[in-house]
């Protein structure tokens, strides 16, 4: 973690820079309130109540730089729990360089980046995942990443970590008095009941992981590819799905040589629509790369839109093709596109390696087609009767990686147990567990933990 004075009183512009009609500048430290005194003259800080605003001029020496709004937020109830005062401006660039400038003569200096939320982190206002949130949320572009954001700023996320702390605790504290009655021969932890809470752990991680990578995706795009046979229909679909006409469309096969990408928003969960070369095999070199660019979206995408002519194509084809181009278990909709132009009832679902897929009978010229496979692929994110918004989802790659190392820890710890090797190695691979999961919160599991959970829990002798 990098140094930082406490001691030091920091300032920084908290609105975008730019001309506006408000700016806002952050002050926060031990010497907020005596720093700001000397700019506003008659007027002492330190005799405010907490979360009150008033109304003043700004000095900048004799003269009057502007008039402005204080905010006053007393420790330890402010976002860093330091005290902290809000001056509201009006937005000129010049008059917000200016405040930021006399604050530094002052005494106070520029925060570094970051660094209210460091404070806020290192005064206990804010997790460390807490704190990771604040910059997800002011990043986020959607309903999803706002609430995924929102959820693991409200702790969400640390909850869980929290949880699988506890489990390994007591884990280690089972083991732990094993080893401190190694002579008597006493075995605390019950072999059934540690293999029991292993694999729950082992759940609990992998929930984890799995809430990442769907949050990863929410927060970059759920990347889906429209694949299928030449004059399917991908591009005027892709057209149809974004309201405008971003794909050329012909009736001569191969027009679409590259792949085509585009986001949409639908319920509040951003889509990354790649639309792709027709597949087939060809003798064209230029028509061939989009086709090996189609098969690699295909692989990469985590929803395949496969759509196909239901008016040229009979149903043993699409299965071939599905066959030779659709991987196992890759989620998959089908859609069955010119269906207006059939007579007869078309299949709702089809085979494909002992998966069934959804088939959607839909023409993309027509909005209520649209509006259903939009249903659909909502559908196949959240699931039927969710709400994406109620999920604990998070996007970090650091908590990725240390619950992955967590996991790991307790995979070894679980092979350890069934070749029945002693405490002191199964103790090991917890302690592991327990240092990755202390990254994650910014906390540090020591052994007074875990003789809190043994005293705590147990009865030796009173």
């Amino acid at each position: 973690m990098r140094s930082v004075d406490l001691q030091d009183t920091i300032c920084a512009l908290a609105t975008p820079s730019g001309p506006g009609a408000i700016g806002i500048i952050r002050v926060s430290g031990p010497e907020c309130f005596t720093i700001v005194n000397k700019l506003i003259k008659n007027t002492d800080l330190h005799s405010k109540e907490s979360h009150t605003l008033f109304f003043c001029k700004l000095y900048d020496g004799a003269s009057v730089l502007d008039e402005v709004v204080i905010s006053v937020f007393k420790n330890p109830k402010s976002y860093t729990g330091e005290d902290t005062v809000e001056i509201s401006c009006h937005g000129s660039s010049y008059i917000l360089k200016r405040t930021l400038d006399i604050l530094v003569e002052a005494g106070a200096r520029l925060a570094k980046a970051g660094e209210f939320s460091l404070r806020a982190f290192l005064n206990g206002k804010l997790a460390l995942t807490q704190a990771e949130a604040v910059a997800d949320l002011i990043a986020s572009e959607d309903a999803s990443s706002h609430s995924m954001a929102m959820q693991q700023l409200r702790g969400g996320v640390q909850k869980h970590i929290m949880q699988l702390q506890e489990q390994c605790i007591r884990l280690l504290g089972l083991l732990e008095l094993e080893l401190d009655f190694s002579e008597e021969d006493v075995e605390f932890a019950d072999r059934t009941e540690l293999q029991s809470l292993i694999h729950a752990l082992q759940a609990e991680l992998k929930h984890l992981l799995e809430a990442y990578a769907l949050g990863n995706a929410l927060k970059s795009g759920i990347p889906t590819a429209i694949v299928g046979r030449p004059n399917a229909g991908k591009s005027t679909l892709l057209n149809a799905l974004l309201g405008e006409q971003r794909a050329i469309v012909s009736d001569i096969a191969g027009t679409t040589r590259d792949t085509i990408e585009e986001r949409l928003n639908i319920q509040g969960i951003s889509f990354r629509f790649i639309d792709t070369a027709g597949i087939r095999e060809t003798t064209d070199v230029i028509e061939e790369i989009g086709v090996q660019k189609a098969k690699e979206a295909i692989q990469k995408a985590d929803i395949v839109l496969y759509v196909y002519d239901a008016f040229t194509t009979s149903f043993e084809q699409l299965q071939a093709d599905l066959n030779i181009y659709l991987p196992i278990h890759k989620p998959a909709i089908v859609l069955a596109n010119k269906s207006d132009l059939v007579q007869t009832p078309l299949p709702t679902q089809i085979e494909h390696l002992g998966t069934p897929l959804p088939i959607f009978s839909i023409s993309a010229h027509q909005s209520e087609s649209i509006s259903i496979l939009c249903d659909a692929l909502y559908t196949q994110i959240v699931g039927n009767g969710s709400n994406i918004h109620d999920r604990s989802v998070f996007a970090g790659s650091r908590h990725s990686s240390l619950l992955s190392e967590t996991l790991e820890c307790i995979e070894y710890l679980e092979r350890d147990l069934h070749l029945g090797l002693p405490s002191d190695l199964l103790s090991h691979h917890l302690r592991t567990a327990l240092g990755s999961l202390g990254e994650l919160t910014g906390t540090d599991i020591g052994h007074e933990d875990v003789l809190t959970y043994i005293f705590g829990n147990f009865c030796i002798g009173k």
